[in-house]
């Protein structure tokens, strides 16, 4: 493995990450076009699902994961 090669599983964290937040960046542009204009229950659990997602994934790939 080189040096910036990625485990399987960085590679299936990365792709839950990207997924995640493509469903939030969905969501927010159905709300703008809907008029909502407040943080609704779904846009959070979206948000959170996206956030958890990223915690699994290096800093260097786009995630929030320190080590």
């Amino acid at each position: 493995m080189g040096l910036f090669s990625k485990s399987p599983e960085e590679k299936a964290a990365i792709a839950e990450m990207k997924a995640a937040d493509a469903a939030l960046d969905s969501y927010g542009k159905h709300a703008r076009k809907s008029g909502i204009t407040h943080d609704t229950p779904e846009n959070q659990r979206l948000r959170a699902d996206a956030n958890q997602a990223a915690a699994k994934v290096g800093f260097w790939s786009g995630g929030t994961k320190k080590k």
